[in-house]
């Protein structure tokens, strides 16, 4: 043997090792694959499932809102109803602080017409204020 031959020998077994390290890597890589492709199928059941109880959750979920909205709409009726009302207290309440606004000038004008030293009677000075 020469060491042409030798060389070569070498090569050759140096290129079937190389050649043995991708076959291994080759079926590691096909076995990574296929756990992958089981993964994906397992997902896509799981999303199956998962879109078709969202879409039964989002029909109740849709019925639940028209009734809170139709339920609203009766409470705003309602309510519209009590706005004539609270109209008429606050009138009610405007009266009342005009009658005490001319009570207390009443009594302020009585008061001060006693300090005065006036003759009228009571009830004279207030059917003056009254007529004014």
């Amino acid at each position: 043997m020469t060491g042409g031959e030798i060389a070569a020998l070498i090569a050759a077994i140096a290129f079937a090792v190389l050649v043995l390290g991708l076959c291994y890597v080759l079926f590691k890589v096909a076995s990574v694959v296929s756990q992958l492709n089981t993964t994906i199928d397992e997902a896509n059941k799981s999303l199956g499932t998962i879109t078709k109880d969202a879409d039964h959750l989002l029909i109740e979920v849709e019925g639940l809102l028209n009734k809170t909205n139709t339920t609203l709409n009766d409470v705003n009726g309602k309510l519209g109803l009590t706005d004539p009302l609270f109209k008429a207290v606050g009138d009610l309440g405007v009266s009342v602080s005009s009658l005490n606004d001319s009570t207390r000038n009443l009594t302020t004008s009585l008061g001060s017409a006693s300090k005065r030293g006036a003759k009228l009677g009571v009830s004279r000075k207030i059917s003056n204020k009254i007529a004014k």
